[in-house]
């Protein structure tokens, strides 16, 4: 047993020290918004490998009356970073027909368990690739000066900070019910 357990600790060591984890800012980005871009990505990419398979039924399941779907969790980010991309770059809240498309989702609550379901993964999953790939193009266009302004009661990169905890939170939430499903 103990040699089982020191081979497991050798593996995840080699593993480990040769894996290439590390924050670093893609191409055309400045350094903080990149680092900042990396690890948006990151985020995005693990919250997806986690509900990527699931079915429409495992989409829409809640583990009890005050939960929230796993589809309506998704649009959710979405709807969070839309708002950010909106404060951010533009100093203003959602508009009357930005409400329409995102409030729901941004809320959640009662009518997000009522409004949002009956759509595959791909379906969330899609307007969430479009709204990072608007954050992207977005933030490109923005350098570490702008970050570090305040906005309001916040500097940019603290907005952007937020982001990205705000789905770091609901990845382990979306842990928490993939576990649960029913099989």
């Amino acid at each position: 047993m103990k040699n089982h357990f020191l081979a497991l600790i050798f593996l995840f060591s080699v593993f480990t020290a040769s894996s290439q984890y590390k924050v670093e800012p893609p191409k055309g980005f400045s350094q903080n918004i990149g680092n900042m871009v990396s690890m948006l990505d990151n985020l995005k990419d693990r919250v997806e490998r986690l509900v990527k398979d699931l079915n429409e039924e495992q989409t829409d399941f809640l583990i009890d009356e005050n939960a929230n779907r796993i589809g309506a969790i998704i649009y959710h980010l979405a709807a969070t970073e839309a708002y950010y991309q909106i404060y951010t770059f533009e100093g203003r809240q959602f508009n009357e027909e930005e409400k329409v498309m995102w409030e729901t989702a941004l809320s959640l609550g009662e009518k997000a368990r009522q409004d949002i379901q009956g759509k595959p993964i791909k379906y969330y999953l899609n307007i969430y690739d479009d709204v990072r790939k608007k954050t992207k193009k977005l933030l490109k266009q923005k350098d570490d000066t702008w970050f570090s302004e305040k906005n309001g009661v916040m500097t940019n990169h603290w907005a952007w900070f937020h982001v990205m905890e705000h789905q770091a939170n609901h990845m382990g939430q979306l842990a928490f019910l993939t576990k649960r499903l029913p099989n």
